[in-house]
């Protein structure tokens, strides 16, 4: 086996032999605590780790969870103390964070095996997965390179599978509509129609008409049976963008049809069964818009049966780049240009500028800069970036980031009561994501 890269994490006690015990063709890091681990993390890539494991109290055992959680896809070998097992919690923490466990003393023999088994695999992994997240980009027609892409295609990969409701949300230009197509072409129905609706740009008084269609009569105006959009998704999808938006008359009805599969068209009181799986876009804050009484609860409830948030463009670390390149390439070959890209100052403006219109922005600026460059790299006037825009970003926007983000995930812990599972929900983001900004942030589950 190639042993080049073979590096370990060791967290616990200090072992005096703890390289003889795992062989030289290993290079093993060690520290003391979970901080610690978490540090050397952050710098550095392992694919296994052996953690020393002795008589700990729960808040220790916590914080050891919270780092293998955090340093996950690690596959970790637990050292254990004899009789160790037997105390209350460790048997069932082991089983649900260890890939095996060794209790003292040591066999160096078998534990060599077993770091050079969980290696192999966690290389054959990365492999594998390396190749099923560019069929996934692909197939979703999203890219990007950045951590929060990544649980973002991992959660695709899974909510595909699934039947439920899935409330989508993010910032205007993030993609929402994007990743409906795409949950819709990957799912069981993807035989069947897909019919999306904006929610938003229905005239308040057609909108029952235009969800659960209506009969010949059913209004002045109305010359001839209509059917639903509702009802034109039947065996499909149906994806209601800007659900926020809403009249609340009309929320009650859709509430009937996510209970009971059922509809009825204006104007008739006949009930019309409907096979749909509903997907939701929203880019306000629903939770608000229940409390200020415009959405009703329980149709929230059943919207947000899984949740998927989609990043904001400036959150996407060295996703830009890669995007923009992607769509100049696209567009230089539709216009048969000879431009080579981008200039240095270009690409510093684009990671300065805030882009409040996301990946729609992004794609207009850059079709425009195509169009409208007069030299072989595009500038940040041609962008639209000049100089003078994007100095009011430059020196603070990281800061503001920072500090923005380091906020709202403070308050939300502490509107949680520091219940990480529901500051995730709240978040739209999975609990590892959670615990590694809480790790970027130096934040405890105090907010301190």
């Amino acid at each position: 086996m190639d042993t080049e890269g073979k590096r370990l994490l060791y967290v616990g006690a200090e072992f005096p032999d703890i390289n003889d015990i795992t062989g030289s063709d290993w290079q093993v890091d060690k520290t003391t605590c979970a901080a610690g681990a978490l540090a050397l993390h952050q710098r550095t890539h392992y694919d296994v780790g052996l953690m020393y494991l002795d008589n700990l109290d729960s808040k220790v055992l916590r914080e050891l969870e919270e780092c293998l959680l955090i340093c996950q896809p690690l596959r970790w070998v637990a050292l254990v103390v004899p009789g160790v097992l037997q105390r209350s919690g460790y048997a069932e923490f082991i089983y649900n964070n260890f890939e095996d466990y060794h209790t003292l003393p040591i066999d160096s023999e078998r534990l060599h095996i077993t770091l050079g088994h969980l290696y192999g695999m966690a290389r054959l992994k990365k492999q594998l997965s390396q190749h099923d997240e560019e069929e996934v980009t692909a197939s979703y027609e999203m890219f990007g390179q950045s951590p929060q892409m990544h649980d973002l295609f991992r959660q695709l990969e899974k909510v595909s599978r699934v039947d439920s409701p899935v409330l989508l949300s993010g910032e205007s230009g993030t993609g929402k509509e994007l990743v409906a197509r795409g949950l819709h072409r990957h799912s069981s129905r993807r035989k069947g129609p897909f019919v999306a609706v904006n929610c938003g740009a229905m005239p308040e008084k057609l909108v029952q008409s235009e969800l659960f269609g209506h009969e010949k009569g059913a209004f002045t105006g109305a010359m001839k049976r209509k059917t639903g959009k509702i009802e034109a998704a039947n065996g499909g999808t149906i994806f209601l963008d800007e659900i926020g938006d809403l009249p609340y008359e009309a929320q009650a009805n859709l509430l009937r049809f996510l209970q009971e599969g059922t509809i009825e068209r204006v104007g008739n009181t006949e009930i019309t069964n409907v096979d749909v799986r509903v997907l939701a876009a929203t880019h306000v804050d629903l939770e608000k818009a229940v409390e200020q009484g415009s959405f009703r609860e329980d149709l929230y409830y059943r919207l947000n049966v899984l949740r998927l948030n989609i990043p904001p463009l400036r959150a996407r670390v060295g996703d830009i780049e890669l995007l923009a390149n992607r769509f100049f390439t696209i567009f230089t070959e539709k216009n048969g240009g000879k431009m080579k890209g981008f200039s240095q100052l270009a690409i510093k403006m684009m990671n300065n500028h805030a882009w409040p219109g996301n990946v729609r922005e992004l794609i207009n600026r850059v079709q425009r800069a195509v169009v409208m460059a007069e030299s072989r790299l595009i500038t940040p006037k041609d962008l639209g970036l000049e100089k003078r825009h994007a100095e009011r970003f430059a020196n603070s926007l990281h800061d503001v980031r920072h500090h923005a983000e380091k906020k709202v995930i403070m308050d939300t812990l502490s509107s949680a009561n520091n219940n990480v599972s529901e500051a995730s929900r709240v978040l739209g983001v999975s609990r590892v994501t959670l615990y590694r900004l809480m790790n970027k942030y130096e934040l405890t589950r105090t907010g301190s």
